[in-house]
């Protein structure tokens, strides 16, 4: 086994709240340059830039996982993250039919840009992308569940758009894979004002919105190669696979 390190959770100029320095291009050379192994795109409602982040990863040499920052009836954020691209343009099928049309106002919220290879814009999306879908949690994973992806409920430590924040606090029957601290804060420390947190799997990550957030929190998996299959049973420590941070 070999250890891995990966920023699972970072946004592209696709999120409205995402800095127009990240394109896909800038976000996987800043990560090389981070040497980060393993690195989640998930931007909000949307999974239209992960085609491009697998290609622009396979080639550098850093594996990417594709997924997507839900945000759920309850404003609750999660990540989702699937196998490949044609699963995740799948599940973007249902977050077309889930999301609520609202317009962006770019000039309050920022502009949602999806670009090519060269950073040329392709397309500008016109509806809000940060705006809760039209269903729950459960119907979401369910979801996710169906297309055999990664669920991970965001920032769970935030006084706003996480688990805790919004349902005061976590459902045992929710089959999630493992819950995202955030970068402000520390696995450990949550640990201890949280004990009964003591045997899941917990996880940071950067939020990063800007280049220079990119790898400044994250997590490590010890796995024989970075695959979708592996992070998964390194999530759950099967077969001798672990995620630790530090």
């Amino acid at each position: 086994m070999k250890k891995f390190r990966a920023d699972l959770h970072v946004h592209s100029v696709l999120s409205p709240c995402g800095d127009l320095d990240m394109s896909p291009t800038r976000i996987i050379r800043e990560a090389r340059e981070k040497n980060i192994d393993i690195l989640g795109i998930s931007d909000h409602n949307s999974t239209l830039h992960c085609r491009l982040m697998l290609e622009l990863g396979k080639e550098a040499g850093i594996f990417v996982l594709p997924g997507v920052e839900i945000n759920t009836k309850e404003e609750i954020h999660c990540l989702a993250f699937f196998e490949n691209a044609d699963i995740t343009d799948e599940f973007q099928k249902f977050l077309d039919m889930q999301l609520l049309f609202i317009p962006n106002r770019k000039e309050v919220f920022g502009e949602q840009l999806v670009v090519n290879r060269t950073e040329s814009i392709i397309r500008e999306i016109d509806g809000l992308l940060t705006v809760g879908l039209n269903t729950g949690i459960y119907i979401v994973l369910k979801e996710v569940k169906r297309l055999g992806g990664i669920f991970i409920p965001a920032h769970i430590d935030r006084p706003h758009n996480s688990i805790i924040s919004q349902l005061g606090f976590i459902p045992p029957d929710l089959q999630f894979d493992a819950l995202e601290i955030s970068a402000r804060n520390s696995v450990m420390n949550f640990r201890k004002s949280h004990p009964e947190f003591e045997n899941l799997t917990l996880i940071t990550n950067s939020d990063a919105h800007h280049p220079d957030f990119i790898g400044r929190a994250t997590t490590n998996f010890r796995i024989e190669s970075p695959s979708f299959k592996e992070i998964l049973m390194a999530l759950h420590n099967q077969l001798h696979r672990k995620t630790f941070i530090g």
